[in-house]
């Protein structure tokens, strides 16, 4: 890698405490005609490209990774650091200075030890709730406060009230999926808007060196409206089951024995712990794919950045917000890439925190969350670009 430090730039991470002079190989194929270098530049970008390729296929084609994808992507991370010639002591080290990684951790560890303490008093509630009120406004209601409440108890602790509620509910499996679907898109979106509620926040937050409320006003005026018309389109779904005689009392065993799983001390632990890896390796990967990013990606209009995100439905879209999140981008090109994440997360499973552990407790497969979370995504992502771009 000697021959690729001929060009340095300085580089910010984590909201610009880190500055280190770092040597990125894509200005080299600009500014340096040596053949021996660009041959070293191009075997650098390609390997980058292996390793995005790595990150998008690999889970969904592997369960075992598909279950570790914290471990996985912290590896990638390490591996991206390193092609890019950025993996250094300092950049550990304020990796670890940054607060967020643990105000997050220990705000998913308290959650859900909270929910552990008051589970059982929490079912009682849930179901003398369902007895007295509509359960289409039940359904409403869900699907907004915990659509507006996960940014601050966190999109994880969200997902795990969701799947408490859902199992209650006098609904058949199918029913249940286009609830779970539309609610996990609910709490994906609504804890974009602060860095507590799920890692995309985080990195953004991080990444820009912005405050705390700052995802809020500028994403707010997106995302509540959005979370409202998501709420009453369950009101509606459910509406219609109820005209058509639909709603049933239907409890699967599967659905008993994996929600057991996440009301043990062992689980909490296990998750806050996991978000901490997946934290460490969103800025890995943030730092190792910053060569990348700074010459072709925020260079781009913001329209082709909102539609490029639609790769977020296969990956969680935290994962492209630290690889695509540069300081230098203007307001308008963070907010087509932020709404493109969120809004596409929830096409499929692999999309987004509350899809994965929604899906996996409730025993929905992919395919039934794609046949409700691609058209609904869709439809999203057609709605916002008009909002967006072109009124």
């Amino acid at each position: 890698m000697a021959s690729l430090m001929t060009c340095s730039r300085t580089s910010g991470f984590l909201g610009g405490k880190l500055i280190l002079k770092v040597s990125f190989p894509l200005f080299i194929l600009q500014n340096n005609t040596n053949n021996n270098i660009k041959g070293g530049c191009i075997v650098v970008i390609a390997a980058l490209l292996v390793i995005l390729l790595m990150i998008l296929i690999l889970p969904l084609v592997n369960r075992y990774i598909e279950h570790n994808i914290e471990y996985f992507l912290f590896s990638m991370g390490v591996a991206a650091a390193f092609v890019s010639g950025v993996f250094s002591y300092d950049l550990i080290i304020h990796i670890f200075k940054n607060h967020l990684l643990y105000l997050v951790t220990v705000a998913v560890f308290l959650s859900g030890l909270l929910f552990e303490i008051f589970k059982d008093k929490f079912k009682t509630l849930i179901e003398i709730t369902i007895a007295r009120i509509p359960l289409k406004v039940f359904v409403f209601l869900v699907i907004v406060i915990l659509g507006l409440t996960a940014s601050i108890i966190t999109a994880i602790i969200a997902s795990i009230i969701l799947v408490e509620i859902i199992h209650l509910l006098p609904l058949k499996h199918k029913d249940k999926v286009v609830i779970t679907v539309i609610a996990s898109l609910s709490i994906g979106m609504g804890a974009a808007l602060t860095p507590i509620g799920e890692p995309l926040a985080t990195i953004a937050t991080s990444k820009l060196n912005e405050s705390f409320l700052y995802l809020f006003t500028t994403l707010g005026i997106y995302i509540i409206p959005a979370v409202l018309a998501l709420g009453f389109l369950g009101l509606l779904y459910i509406n219609k089951l109820e005209k058509n005689s639909l709603i049933i009392e239907e409890n699967y065993v599967e659905e008993a024995e994996e929600i057991k799983k996440i009301e043990r001390f062992q689980f909490i632990f296990i998750q806050a712990f996991k978000i901490f890896v997946f934290i460490l390796a969103l800025e890995l990967l943030g730092a190792g794919f910053k060569p990348v990013i700074d010459n072709y990606i925020i260079h781009l209009d913001s329209r082709l950045l909102y539609w490029i995100n639609v790769t977020s439905a296969v990956l969680d879209n935290a994962t492209l917000a630290a690889a695509e999140i540069s300081p230098h981008m203007t307001t308008e090109q963070i907010r087509a890439i932020l709404m493109g994440l969120l809004i596409s997360g929830g096409m499929l499973i692999p999309g987004n925190i509350p899809n994965i552990i929604s899906a996996g407790k409730l025993n929905i497969k992919s395919r039934e969350w794609a046949l409700v979370g691609i058209p609904l995504s869709l439809i999203g992502l057609i709605i916002y670009f008009i909002v967006l771009f072109v009124i």
